[in-house]
Order: structure tokens, then sequence, then C-alpha cells
């Protein structure tokens, strides 16, 4: 009697016809693995910019108002970005010299908009509004992180799908009195959830079955 399978060949079919199964299995794994994780979502990343502005000193240590640079933040979908002058108002006279604010004088001089990277960048088929959400009461920490201690601003949070739907369906945690929306000391109270169910009411804020729907995002 001839053989013609060798002794080993049953272990190896039986390892080839797991590895068939498991294999996709650990795949798909692993990509949804990646596509969470900061390698995709840029989540605690720092872009390098123009100038290290430092929100640690001049928010949280100076004190200065997000609406001062940010100045359509209220108003419009995007924040803005101060111009040039608004940067040299204080730099006019202070710190006239330093080193690191030569693009900052040269960008006045030469009439040039400083080209600053954006750090919180969603994909074009996303729709948000900032003004909206000041309106409704999140505060600025709330998506931006610690940003009053940040030395150079980083994105504090996924920004994916699935975080944004997390608050869409619950969102009262997210939300504070009108005057604490700028504060980046801010501290939700013991009763946050009860405190923001009652700002969610007052406030005419749509149910979670609306606020899940797709044409709120993708229009």
């Amino acid at each position: 009697m001839v053989q013609i399978f060798r002794p080993g060949a049953d272990s190896v079919a039986r390892v080839v016809l797991s590895s068939i199964a498991v294999v996709p299995v650990l795949a798909v794994g692993l990509a949804c693995t990646l596509w969470r994780s900061p390698y995709a979502t840029a989540q605690n990343v720092a872009r390098e910019q123009p100038v290290p502005f430092s929100h640690e000193h001049h928010v949280g240590g100076l004190g200065i108002d997000c609406r001062y640079c940010h100045t359509a933040v209220e108003k419009a979908a995007f924040a803005g970005m101060p111009p040039t002058e608004t940067c040299m108002s204080c730099h006019s006279q202070i710190w006239t010299n330093a080193p690191m604010l030569a693009p900052v004088r040269a960008s006045l001089a030469e009439e040039r908009p400083l080209r600053w990277r954006r750090v919180h960048a969603l994909p074009a088929y996303v729709y948000f509004n900032h003004s909206v959400h000041v309106a409704k009461g999140v505060g600025c920490t709330t998506c931006h992180g610690p940003i009053g201690t940040m030395k150079l601003v980083y994105q504090a949070a996924p920004l994916t799908m699935g975080w944004c739907l997390d608050c869409h369906r619950n969102p009262a945690p997210s939300l504070r009195p009108h005057e604490a929306v700028f504060d980046v000391a801010w501290q939700p109270p013991a009763d946050q959830d009860a405190a923001g169910a009652r700002l969610a009411k007052e406030r005419h804020i749509r149910s979670p079955e609306r606020l899940s729907e797709c044409s709120i995002c993708h229009r």
C-alpha cells in the first residue's frame, strides 16, 4: 500500500482550515482597533505650528477669553482664527523682539496671514456648527479638553462618529450654564445628570432620536 500523504498532513490540514476561519476575524478585529486608535484618529497629537502658541500661558495664566481670538464661535459654524493684528495688539508692546514671534512680525509687515494647521479637522462630509453647540451650553473643554493647560494644542477627543453620537444620544452630561461655556476651569457639579437634563429641557434640545438622525451631521 502506497502512502500518499505524510503523517503530519492531517495536522497541517486542521491548521489551514482553522486559519481560514480565524484569520478574517482577527483581521477585522485588528482593523477596528487601528481605526479607533490614535494612529487613525490623531487623538492626543499636537500639530507643529508656525508659532508655538501656548494656551496654558495665554488662557490658563493670563485668563484671556476664548472669544478674544476665536471671534466667530458664537455666531458661525467655524470658530475662526485670530488675524495677525489680534496678536500684535499685545505683542507690539511686550515681547516685541522675541525670536519665536518673528513669524508674527513678518506676517504683519508683509500683510500675509499666518498659516495655522488645523488640529481638530473633521472630514468634508461631516457638518459641525460651533455656534449651535455654544448656544445650547456645550463648553469648550467638553470637546477640546483641558485647553487651559495645553502648552501646544492637541486633539483631546477621538472625534469619531461614535464619540459624537454618545453625546447626541445623551447630551445632559455635556451641558453647563451659559456663563460657564468659556470657563476652562469649570467642573461639573455632583448632580450634573439632573442639572444637564434640566438645561436640555429649558433649551429645547431635540430628542436623542432626532439628534441621532443622519441628516443632523451629514448634509
